[in-house]
């Protein structure tokens, strides 16, 4: 999948294609359906398939301070979406200047004139442009004047559930990991470099790879059973900590990893870690050897959970 972040690297060649645009966040069944939806339109227009992100998000740009935690960064979305077979995917850096741009500019400059769309996916709920001004109404009337053609999404219902990000995200809150990645269609994962980190874990006993979240919020905290891909040819399991570590009192977000029975360095290689099941709450302990005791009950509790996801 190619790659364009910023309407300055839009170039004669990518003139031509359908497109969507949305957050999609986590990229989960329904945004599936949506890209299958897609790929129908590009084949039999004979041009290429395009989605459409922001980056931030807009949300994210307005009120930063309230917004849910995201369940993908842009580089776990980019994976996602060519696992899909999308064949291009544009990050536009949403500023004040792109906010207020007219709905109508935004369309004819920049889906027409510069992307030659010929059909255009959207929710009916999108909104566009100055002041939020530009809705679905209004891109039809648009796509109209331009001659592109518009389709509405439609809600996607699995096991009798709209599927949404919110509720993964809610399943996720809750513990209910199965179900989440039935929603997914995927297992849930968080991807980084791993980075050095206090080097704690090795004094205790278990010595942890660290990841660099890169991320405000979490949409999930706790000791988890999870599987590292990325540093040998099948996945590695172990037990994983999501948290702000209450005991050794560092205010840092921090994802860390004991891999069982692996002892390799790994510094700066770009894993992914596999959220199988959860184990427990984070909770903060009276003292470095009950915290050391309570690891090595979670790692007997992930091998359990991992022997029995293992079959």
């Amino acid at each position: 999948m190619q790659l364009i972040r910023g309407i300055h690297n839009i170039r004669p060649e990518h003139f031509g294609c359908v497109a969507t645009i949305g957050n999609f966040d986590g990229v989960h069944l329904g945004h599936g359906e949506i890209i299958k939806r897609l790929k129908r339109l590009g084949a039999a227009r004979g041009v290429p398939t395009m989605v459409v992100l922001f980056e931030p998000q807009p949300a994210e740009f307005f009120d930063r301070g309230r917004v849910p935690a995201r369940l993908t960064r842009l580089r776990e979305k980019f994976h996602l979406l060519a696992a899909r077979g999308v064949d291009r995917l544009l990050v536009l850096h949403f500023t004040r200047d792109l906010a207020s741009m007219p709905p109508e500019r935004f369309v004819g400059d920049l889906l027409v004139g510069k992307l030659g769309i010929q059909a255009l996916i959207i929710g009916d709920d999108f909104r566009f442009g100055s002041g939020r001004g530009g809705d679905f109404s209004l891109l039809q009337e648009l796509a109209d004047r331009h001659q592109f053609t518009m389709e509405q999404t439609v809600p996607f219902l699995f096991i009798g559930k709209r599927i949404s990000s919110t509720y993964v995200r809610d399943l996720l809150r809750q513990g209910y990991y199965h179900e989440a990645t039935r929603m997914l269609g995927h297992p849930y994962m968080i991807e980084g470099r791993v980075v050095h980190g206090h080097k704690r874990g090795r004094e205790w006993g278990f010595p942890t790879i660290n990841l660099d979240l890169h991320r405000r919020k979490s949409p999930i905290t706790g000791i988890f059973a999870v599987k590292v891909h990325g540093l040998a040819p099948e996945p590695l399991p172990g037990v994983g900590y999501v948290g702000s570590r209450p005991t050794i009192d560092d205010p840092r977000f921090v994802l860390e990893v004991h891999i069982f029975d692996y002892n390799q360095e790994c510094y700066g290689k770009y894993v992914g870690i596999e959220f199988i099941d959860k184990i427990r709450d984070d909770i903060k302990f009276e003292s470095f050897a009950a915290m050391a005791e309570q690891i090595g009950r979670d790692c007997e509790s992930a091998r359990g959970i991992l022997a029995v996801a293992n079959g």
